[in-house]
């Protein structure tokens, strides 16, 4: 067995890694998904997020530097975390179905002109893809952050930004919040930012 040191050495190895090859075969969607989104918002649409455990805080982490800022000043952008309302999501959970939760605030919330940015490691997470799929049936464009193969999110998705470099869900959830990073960095100083 390795040291402790030679496993953090591989595994920052592992994770550079994964970006390189992400922005090596998917710089342009990114900046697609950042222009989709940007135009959606400027025409009055709004950003829904969703993901489970480390991608809904991804999502949370996003919508909150869309509200208020990430390094530059500009006025808040539409963005909600559908991970967030707790009393909402239990109560889908219990009286439907936790494959739901995401499903019935999108077809709530949702309006055609919005965007749904989509985040699942696997790119198979039922409540994900139902988000999707409700999204699609509305009129709202659908941009998902997979990894791996990018499952069946990776289908039925306008733009998917996909790592597939990433061995495990955290390789791929570093590069994912990269993602996030960037989409709200360069909204944010090529299309809101007021010169």
């Amino acid at each position: 067995m390795s040291s402790a040191k030679d496993y953090v050495l591989a595994t920052f190895d592992e994770s550079m890694k994964a970006k390189k090859a992400f922005l090596e075969s998917s710089l342009e969607p990114l900046l697609k998904a950042c222009e989709l989104i940007a135009t959606r918002v400027k025409a009055g649409g709004k950003l829904m997020i969703c993901g489970n455990g480390g991608s809904a805080a991804d999502a949370q982490h996003m919508a909150a530097e869309m509200i208020g800022r990430m390094l530059i000043e500009r006025n808040p952008l539409p963005a909600m975390s559908l991970t967030t309302d707790t009393s909402n999501i239990t109560a889908v959970a219990n009286d439907y179905s936790f494959e739901q939760i995401f499903e019935k605030q999108v077809q709530g919330l949702g309006r055609s002109g919005d965007a749904l940015l989509c985040i699942s490691t696997s790119g198979n997470s039922k409540n994900v893809l139902r988000a999707a799929e409700a999204a699609r049936q509305k009129g709202i464009a659908v941009v998902s952050l997979t990894g791996g193969t990018g499952g069946k999110l990776k289908e039925i998705s306008d733009i998917n930004l996909n790592v597939a470099l990433g061995k495990n869900s955290s390789r791929i959830q570093e590069t994912h919040i990269f993602i996030v990073h960037s989409l709200v960095d360069v909204m944010d100083r090529y299309y809101f930012h007021e010169k």
